[in-house]
């Protein structure tokens, strides 16, 4: 359990983070960069939520702003050969799987699509796409960190930021009346 009883420590002022299972990081350090990216994600969702209190999609981004606290868990609990004196928190197949369902249960109502969608049409649908480019952004630095030799990150982990971009692109056109309201890109428009 969290207890969170005093907001400041101090112990940051130097530059570096404490990691969940011990030992500290300069703040500029990719792992910290990797999960402070789900963070700035699971912020933009937070505003997304905004505008979508009353909409079907809400209760599915409740439960991926709560994925993203333990994706953000999953990234600041270094995989060590020290046994933890707790089971670290690790993103699953199950949380990839039923981001899955929900893609597909949302794609199944909208209409095929014929170009690229461009960021826009109602509000919900523009911060939906804000927060998909963030969890892009996420996606890169997780998996430039499973590149860096000594660092461990799950395989799911990885997943569920891919089918988390693909799900709020989805959602995007979603709450974009199903569609019809997308704003579509029309190549070389302006030339």
């Amino acid at each position: 359990m969290v207890v969170l009883n005093r907001i400041y420590t101090r112990t940051g002022d130097t530059g570096t983070t404490a990691l969940a299972a011990g030992g500290r990081r300069p703040k500029h350090d990719l792992r910290i960069e990797a999960y402070g990216t789900v963070d700035e994600t699971n912020a933009c969702i937070g505003l997304v939520r905004l505008h979508t209190a009353d909409h079907a999609i809400d209760p599915m981004l409740s439960r991926i702003q709560n994925d993203l606290f333990d994706l953000g868990a999953d990234l600041a609990t270094v995989e060590t050969d020290k046994p933890l004196p707790y089971e670290p928190l690790r993103i699953t197949q199950a949380q990839v799987d039923r981001l899955e369902q929900e893609i597909d249960h949302l794609n199944g109502e909208l209409s095929v699509l014929r170009s690229f969608v461009l960021p826009g049409g109602t509000p919900a649908a523009a911060a939906l796409h804000l927060a998909r480019t963030i969890c892009r952004r996420a996606e890169r630095h997780v998996v430039e960190l499973t590149e860096k030799p000594g660092e461990k990150v799950s395989p799911e982990a990885v997943k569920y930021l891919n089918r988390l971009s693909d799900f709020l692109f989805v959602a995007s056109r979603y709450v974009n009346d199903k569609g019809a309201l997308d704003v579509l890109w029309v190549p070389g428009q302006n030339r």
